[in-house]
């Protein structure tokens, strides 16, 4: 992902997902890919940045904490984050924040 998401005016949350991969690439690319047209269907669902470099940080943009909820039990994430947990990620951290303030150019 090249882009910066477009996000509306706040408050919004942001879902931040810091993780450590394993050496177990198989699939991962395809689930990857997967989980943000998934996401992008999702109601309430704003935008998404990613970045990969040893360390990786996905930050996917929500107009509530309800949606976030239902996108944490969307049945297709939910068996990508049970492959995530047992082949993927050899440790992560998932946290959500409210932003209250944006700028930019």
């Amino acid at each position: 992902m090249n882009t910066i998401a477009p996000t509306p005016e706040p408050p919004y949350y942001a879902v931040i997902f810091t993780s450590l991969r394993t050496s177990d690439d198989q699939g991962y690319a395809d689930m990857a890919a997967r989980m943000v047209t998934l996401a992008a269907q999702q109601q309430g669902f704003l935008g998404v940045e990613s970045v990969r470099e040893g360390l990786g940080i996905t930050v996917s943009y929500w107009d509530s904490l309800a949606a976030i909820r239902a996108w944490k039990r969307q049945s297709e994430h939910l068996q990508a984050q049970r492959l995530g947990r047992r082949s993927w990620y050899a440790d992560f951290k998932v946290r959500i924040a409210r932003v209250e303030r944006d700028y930019g150019l």
